[in-house]
């Protein structure tokens, strides 16, 4: 595979979909939660479990950055070994777990928005690691007894960067209907999407993701107005900021160094990662970024909170020393990583619970919501409190 390193000319500016200067109304994050499954397993405990012995395995999970990750693991036999699962039990494991946990993120979601389940008016589920028809919107819908009526939409298969590529369509959703209640789910049971072997390759995979689930509730108003069905005050620490717009770039020559596709020998699906994805990735973070901030005139001094995915520690280092970004600037990247791992869509949604926990952004203030996948594809997006 050929990876073009050096990121190739600024494409000219494009309106920005979610947000334009002057326009009426633009799409506001009203509240945010998260969930897990029930037990973390840290890498040495993984490493036991799984009775991995290989020196250069050992060592890719130990020196992960990574603490613990909450994951559901296989049945274990009498002699404690991992029992293999077909990938009909994954995709089973999926679907339970997805509909456990986005239940309960949408639940939390809407209360820390202060708005009724039965007042949401559109719902977009995203999701990697798991195929089903009907999709988990209509599944969701029906289990949490939202509103039959609701509009849905399900983006399936997009990987990491997926959660910005569904908060760009829920906010054009938003704008278009303005005043009504969008919720946007992020799901992933990682444990629903392995392959266990003595290979490097499934090694990298397997140290690095978890299972986790992130929601957030949007509601489109004028600019600097509520909206008349938002909360008239939201629970501290959970008042939102206006999105501005969003900026993709697929880097065409990367386009099979991050892929998940049929493995005929252990007869499920496999992920695949190119060890080379955190130094492209970094390669060409300056130029999505850049054209992001220009739109709004901004450059990246202006920026006072980023949100970057946690994508594994190489990863996050090359987005950092690319972008000129201090220690400080990815703390709750770093954080979600070492606590959760790569929880691929919902990653960034984490890091931004994380802040607003610290109550520390104030109006005025941007924010840059970035997310990488498979494409390879970074996204990102402008936000504004």
């Amino acid at each position: 595979m050929t990876i073009v390193m050096n990121p190739p000319r600024t494409d000219p500016l494009e309106p920005s979909t979610a947000h334009r200067p002057g326009s009426l109304s633009a799409a506001r994050i009203t509240g945010v939660a998260t969930a897990v499954t029930d037990t973390a397993y840290t890498q040495s405990e993984l490493l036991d479990i799984f009775r991995i012995t290989d020196p250069k395995v050992r060592s890719v999970f130990l020196n992960s950055a990574i603490e613990k990750r909450f994951l559901s693991l296989p049945r274990r036999d009498a002699d404690g070994i991992c029992l293999p699962e077909k990938q009909s039990e994954l995709l089973d494991k999926h679907k339970d777990l997805a509909l456990d946990m986005g239940a309960r993120a949408i639940e939390r979601c809407l209360a820390n928005a202060g708005i009724d389940p039965g007042d949401v008016d559109y719902l977009c589920v995203t999701t990697t690691t798991g195929f089903l028809t009907p999709g988990l919107s209509a599944l969701l819908i029906r289990s949490m007894g939202l509103r039959p009526q609701t509009s849905r939409v399900d983006i399936v298969g997009m990987g990491c960067n997926a959660g910005l590529n569904a908060l760009q369509a829920t906010a054009g959703w938003a704008v278009a209907h303005p005043g009504q209640v969008v919720v946007m789910l992020c799901v992933e049971v990682c444990s629903a999407a392995y392959v266990i072997d003595s290979s490097m390759r499934t090694a990298v995979v397997n140290s690095l993701f978890g299972d986790g689930a992130a929601a957030v509730a949007l509601i489109a108003g004028p600019p600097d107005t509520p909206s008349p069905s938002a909360p008239a005050a939201p629970p501290t620490g959970f008042g939102g900021p206006r999105i501005l717009g969003f900026a993709s770039h697929l880097i065409t020559d990367a386009i099979d160094a991050m892929r998940y596709d049929w493995d005929d020998a252990q007869g499920k699906f496999s992920f695949y990662l190119d060890p080379h994805v955190p130094y492209v990735v970094g390669a060409h973070a300056e130029q999505v970024v850049d054209r992001l901030l220009a739109r709004e005139g901004l450059r990246r001094t202006d920026i006072s909170h980023w949100l970057v995915h946690s994508g594994g520690k190489k990863v996050i280092d090359s987005v950092r020393i690319n972008l000129g970004l201090t220690r400080h600037d990815v703390r709750h990247t770093t954080g979600v990583l070492r606590d959760y791992g790569n929880l691929s869509s919902g990653s960034f949604l984490f890091s931004y619970e994380r802040l607003l926990r610290e109550d520390i952004a104030t109006a005025g203030e941007y924010g840059v919501l970035m997310t990488m996948g498979p494409g390879s594809t970074i996204e990102t997006a402008l936000v504004q409190w």
